[in-house]
């Protein structure tokens, strides 16, 4: 149990300190978020845990194919401000494109 509250504040911290920089420096915030610092940490945390390669080596190429099928939860913004959409239907589009993007991720990594 201890080990976990470890990971949930560490991993709060992380989001938190990025949501605050936001406010002040966005484009900061944007590029600590888009490195794979969750990625990382939890592949740390996962192989600690559970001593188990195969499984560690299985869940980091999970992480692999799912990067990119995430990043379609960004494509309604970046057509938001052209299209004149709102942020409450971008917003509900991003999450509609990671649906459709989990279930991509479900097929392709059903493939190794």
């Amino acid at each position: 149990m201890f080990f976990f509250i470890v990971k949930v504040l560490i991993s709060s911290m992380i989001i938190s300190l990025a949501s605050w920089l936001s406010l002040k420096k966005p484009a900061l915030a944007g590029f600590l978020i888009a490195l794979p610092l969750m990625s990382i940490i939890a592949i740390f945390f996962s192989y600690n845990e559970h001593r188990n390669l195969e499984k560690t080596i299985m869940f980091s190429k999970s992480i692999l194919v799912g990067i990119p099928i995430s990043l379609s939860f960004f494509l309604p913004f970046f057509f938001a401000k052209s299209l004149g959409l709102g942020f409450y239907f971008t917003y509900s589009l991003g999450i509609i494109f990671l649906i459709i993007g989990f279930f991509i991720h479900k097929f392709i990594t059903s493939l190794f």
